[in-house]
């Protein structure tokens, strides 16, 4: 009769010594690749977790020199109203001066015009006195004719002027 499954000593000793070669086999493939392909794995992890860590760092670090950068952002703003304040106020005080300035001059023109005016008014009074004098040293001389002399025609005319008055021949 003849069996399923031959379990003949051949058989077993093939089967164990199938098996011791399977281990070994396992053993010596686990010690060869698995180990370097498990520690390769273990390093990959390793050096993406460090790359995550790092990320993160670098993200927090982004973070606060962005949270920097918004704050001076800011104080440049604030120190640029400052300056255009500033600027504000110097170009209020160049303004006000000038027009300080302005008032100082237009006041010495004033001034300058009305002292004129007073000289070309006293010129004016004198020339006209001149002519006073002028004219009536020809009325005189064709009233005397030719009697008289100069000192005596100079003393009447001013006697003359006495008697009319400043005020009279000034109007």
């Amino acid at each position: 009769m003849e069996r399923l499954v031959n379990l003949d000593p051949q058989l077993l000793h093939d089967t164990i010594l199938l098996a011791i070669a399977v281990f070994v086999l396992f053993t010596l493939m686990s010690y060869l690749l698995f180990n370097p392909v498990r520690k390769m794995l273990e390093d990959r992890k390793e050096r993406i977790k460090n790359d995550i860590d790092s990320a993160a760092a670098d993200k927090k670090d982004a973070a606060e020199t962005k949270a920097q950068y918004e704050a001076r952002l800011q104080n440049v703003e604030k120190e640029a109203e400052a300056i255009l304040a500033e600027a504000r106020q110097k170009a209020m005080k160049n303004e006000a001066r000038i027009v300080e300035e302005a008032r100082e001059e237009a006041a010495r023109i004033i001034q300058r015009a009305n002292e004129e005016a007073a000289l070309e008014k006293k010129r004016v009074l004198d020339e006209m006195k001149q002519e006073m004098i002028s004219i009536a040293s020809l009325m005189a001389g064709k009233v005397v004719s030719a009697s008289i002399d100069t000192t005596i025609q100079n003393t009447l005319v001013d006697e003359t002027l006495k008697e009319i008055g400043e005020s009279t021949w000034q109007s």
